[in-house]
């Protein structure tokens, strides 16, 4: 209780025994890695089991992308520049992406991204 008298709201905790905003930021600290181990020993939690298949999706859809940009890259070696500048803005936007999910799950808020959200949503 605070000095009013109120209840102080409980910070939810997931099965893990960590708070459920801790345990969803890490879900994103290792991409796949660390949200296949929060989706395999999380049972209860659909926010942390949401933030891990999302990590899972969005990690895989960027190692995706990336293999298709070297396999392209090699193929059709004359657009060696133009394939280096969109690997390089497209690492950067994940980067980006992957700090904003990582702050977003922090602060407790279920942001989903465009397609691999709602798939995520559909998984658990």
């Amino acid at each position: 209780m605070n000095e009013e008298g109120q209840q102080q709201p409980q910070k939810a905790t997931s099965s893990t025994g960590l708070d459920s905003n801790i345990a969803g930021l890490l879900c994103y600290v290792l991409g796949w890695v660390t949200g296949l181990i929060f989706i395999l020993i999380e049972k209860e939690d659909k926010f942390v089991r949401f933030h891990a298949a999302q990590s899972i999706l969005f990690s895989a859809a960027l190692t995706i992308i990336f293999i298709l940009f070297d396999i392209f890259l090699f193929a059709v070696p004359v657009l060696w520049y133009l394939f280096m500048l969109l690997y390089s803005v497209l690492g950067l936007a994940g980067f980006v992406v992957w700090i904003m999910l990582m702050v977003k799950a922090y602060q407790g808020e279920e942001w989903k991204l465009p397609v691999v959200g709602d798939m995520a949503d559909n998984w658990v």
